[in-house]
């Protein structure tokens, strides 16, 4: 899988993908992260990509000749499944999402900044507009982050245990059960007995009344 994304600060993404996982994904070729910087498609003077609003108000606007130039140049050598525009009213990013998007080939994120971008962007050449959550961020690049991070962790041979991504919290609509590790009882706490019966049914079937329990408890909208 590629992921290219389009930024105004690069240096944001600089560490995001050089560690753990998604630097293995990397090693293993099973995921190349490109960053781009959208200051080197301008054409206006001081590498300038934004300007104040038509019609007026605060903050500046990501101009679309830019990021015109940005997409068409790296659509010259991919197709992309997907262009995405990380936006806070884009539809909420979840698990189901992460998924799909992990089966698809070529994805092409675009970060926002200051008060977004101009709209005829979005109109013409965005494919899906996604938001982490109910909250702003100075741009989109946290943003890009977290989903090169949890869509990369899904492609098949990037986990060394390709279960494991499947009991995650939201997998089945549950949130995951406790997780225990040595030692065994630690200042009188103890793990549960049942983790160490070795009945992998009972096991299971403990896990799953678990999550169902912290589901309930935290997250009642995921049962619905």
């Amino acid at each position: 899988m590629v992921i290219d994304i389009v930024t105004v600060v690069p240096d944001l993404l600089s560490g995001s993908f050089s560690h753990s996982i998604m630097k293995r994904a990397q090693d293993k070729g099973l995921l190349k992260v490109n960053v781009i910087n959208l200051r080197e498609y301008t054409t206006y003077p001081r590498a300038q990509v934004d300007d104040y609003p038509f019609g007026g108000g605060a903050g500046m606007v990501l101009m679309i000749e830019p990021l015109v130039n940005a997409i068409e140049s790296l659509q010259k050598s991919t197709v992309y499944d997907e262009v995405i525009f990380l936006s806070p009213d884009g539809k909420k990013f979840n698990q189901k999402m992460a998924n799909s998007l992990s089966l698809k080939n070529n994805l092409l994120l675009i970060c926002g900044h200051y008060k977004g971008i101009d709209q005829r962007f979005r109109d013409h050449f965005v494919t899906q507009e996604i938001s982490i959550g109910d909250y702003v961020l100075s741009g989109g690049e946290l943003a890009a982050a977290v989903l090169t991070d949890s869509i990369g962790r899904l492609i098949p041979g990037v986990l060394n245990d390709e279960t494991s991504a499947l009991s995650d919290s939201f997998q089945d609509n549950l949130l995951a059960p406790p997780v225990y590790t040595r030692p065994e009882e630690f200042r009188g706490w103890k793990v549960p007995e049942i983790l160490m019966s070795g009945n992998h049914k009972l096991i299971e079937e403990w896990r799953y009344t678990q999550s169902l329990e912290r589901t309930t408890e935290r997250r009642p909208d995921l049962l619905d």
